[in-house]
């Protein structure tokens, strides 16, 4: 049985929950890559405040890659620390984001459920 509990830091987690996340991490990329006919993935972890962590739960974050996307590749990581920036000044970090309307996320995560239904 799956037990579920909030880890805040990625340093805090156990050897089977680093496994099980980098596991899923992997099987997850992998749909979002086909899904979005990209090329590469970028993986990232904040683990902290002091290291742009601005959810206080250990997350990964999935980024699809496509040819030309940045024309420096290490840019990726400038626009991610601009829209964290961006989000703090326009949200209170401590209540739920509300970047998307209700309909804009049930869409996406329509679209996103057919790729990781479980065998």
């Amino acid at each position: 049985m799956l037990k579920w509990r909030e880890v805040k830091r990625f340093v805090d987690l156990t050897v089977e929950e680093t496994q099980d996340l980098w596991l899923t991490a992997q099987r997850i990329g992998g749909g979002i890559e086909r899904f979005h006919k990209a090329s590469s993935l970028t993986f990232t972890i904040q683990d902290g405040p002091k290291a742009g962590q601005t959810v206080a739960h250990a997350h990964v974050h999935i980024l699809p890659r496509k040819d030309g996307d940045f024309e420096n590749n290490d840019e990726i990581y400038d626009a991610i620390d601009a829209k964290e920036k961006e989000l703090k000044g326009k949200l209170d970090l401590d209540k739920e984001r509300k970047d998307r309307s209700m309909e804009e996320m049930c869409k996406e995560a329509e679209e996103y459920r057919s790729l990781f239904v479980l065998p």
